[in-house]
């Protein structure tokens, strides 16, 4: 089986009229935590969108495990072991927290079953508080805790957090970047975006930065430190 999890080769992708990735290169490894970094509208949303299958409009080539999977539907690429937490969180309001968690529950691609619904209440007991509220009566932090909660339960190999921490409170911020760390401990590669890039820096061990839709430089974290004024040309920090 191939260590390397996803991969995208020359992926270019479009918005109608629009060319959103210009020939990007980008490789996730097993085991590896990765921060994909960027100023709004760079295009690391559409980078994951696309190598997921879910933009439609694209060129290049997507490997999934090591297979060519450019042209599989989304499903089919999820069922390879990948768990996206989406930009938005993409929680069914009209669900349950119980109802939200087990319907998505399912073996990982070797028949594992590491994360239980036991274990997900056990990970973010503000949950296991809340089982009978619907979705849209969690506030947003515990719509992220729910959307993250849900993805494991696929039992990933590969989790993409997109925009992990916006628009959340600082206190359920830091709640938020523990179980990050958390999930990391486990084993589970994992690829982050999030405009906090000194806390991505701290727990990842690249990063590759996009700039209008094209990758800028990458470097392993303790390098990408060391070139302040790169950081700040790409990322304003």
């Amino acid at each position: 089986m191939s260590d390397t999890l996803l991969e995208a080769r020359e992926l270019h992708a479009y918005y109608g009229a629009s060319h959103i990735l210009h020939g990007v290169n980008f490789r996730v490894e097993r085991g590896e935590t990765i921060g994909l970094l960027g100023r709004n509208g760079m295009g690391k949303t559409t980078l994951i969108r696309s190598m997921l299958g879910l933009v439609s409009q694209r060129d290049g080539e997507v490997l999934v495990r090591g297979s060519l999977m450019t042209r599989a539907a989304p499903h089919l690429i999820a069922r390879q072991g990948i768990a996206y937490v989406p930009e938005g969180r993409g929680i069914f309001p009209n669900l349950s927290v119980r109802e939200n968690l087990v319907m998505a529950a399912r073996a990982g691609v070797d028949g594992h079953y590491h994360w239980t619904y036991e274990r997900i209440l056990a990970t973010f007991p503000r949950l296991a508080e809340r089982l009978d509220n619907g979705g849209w009566q969690l506030s947003g932090g515990e719509q992220q805790m729910l959307t993250i909660g849900r993805a494991l339960l696929t039992n990933p190999d590969l989790l993409l957090l997109d925009e992990a921490t916006e628009g959340l409170a600082p206190l359920i911020r830091r709640e938020i970047w523990k179980i990050i760390q958390h999930i990391q401990a486990t084993g589970i590669t994992t690829v982050i975006v999030d405009k906090n890039h000194s806390a991505i820096l701290d727990i990842s061990d690249r990063i590759v930065v996009l700039n209008k839709g094209q990758v800028a430089f990458e470097a392993n974290s303790a390098d990408a430190r060391n070139q302040p004024g790169l950081l700040h040309r790409y990322l304003g920090v």
